[in-house]
């Protein structure tokens, strides 16, 4: 009689967690978190729109590279 009942206990137990895994299956996915957006700048060289932080800031010019940096700065001087 012991028996049964915890064989019944542990069916029980086992359906529970049949739907429960079920019902969380079902659920749609969170939606993606939003990508923060970012100042775009243009390069004073070559005039390729770029983000802010990927940009390097001289003179109080930005470029996408330290080539049209350097480039920029060698026009500048000569």
């Amino acid at each position: 009689m012991l028996l049964k009942i915890i064989l019944l206990g542990v069916g029980v137990w086992l359906i529970y967690l049949f739907f429960v895994k079920y019902s969380r299956s079902m659920r749609p996915p969170p939606p993606p978190a939003p990508v923060p957006e970012e100042d775009m700048v243009r390069c004073a060289q070559c005039s390729v729109h770029l983000p802010k932080s990927e940009s390097i800031l001289s003179s109080g010019e930005f470029f996408c590279s330290q080539e049209h940096r350097r480039l920029r700065q060698d026009k500048s001087g000569a």
